[in-house]
């Protein structure tokens, strides 16, 4: 499976459970949200739709695979990266690409973290 899939593959489960918070209603019967699920909802459906358009040689997949995000034969963006696709279009807005471009930038973050400490001993 490309690399690209395999983004594709992680990002699906958040848009479902996205979907399925938007159908949630308050004990008056009102969207719980505002719609707000409903448009994380899409915004990681159509993130998943352009990740499987990438090339695995593509930037931002380079980036994730080069901090490590492959590991293991599936896509890990790390406990930040989890914490920007869940919140996605809660705290930020933005397209694919901006979705793609926050999680390489994590990865990249915690990579240097990670390295920092062993550089030092």
């Amino acid at each position: 499976m490309s690399k690209s899939w395999m983004i594709a593959d992680y990002l699906r489960p958040y848009a479902r459970w996205r979907v399925d918070r938007a159908g949630a209603r308050d004990d008056e019967g009102a969207d719980r949200d505002g719609g707000h699920d409903a448009r994380a909802a899409i915004g990681l459906i159509d993130a998943a739709a352009y990740a499987m358009r990438l090339d695995d040689d593509a930037d931002p997949v380079a980036r994730l695979d080069a901090a490590g995000c492959f590991a293991g034969g599936r896509f890990d963006p790390g406990p930040e990266g989890e914490r920007i696709v869940r919140n996605w279009h809660c705290d930020t807005a933005g397209g694919p690409a901006d979705l793609m471009e926050a999680l390489a930038s994590a990865a990249e973050r915690a990579r240097r973290t990670l390295a920092a400490p062993a550089a030092r001993a």
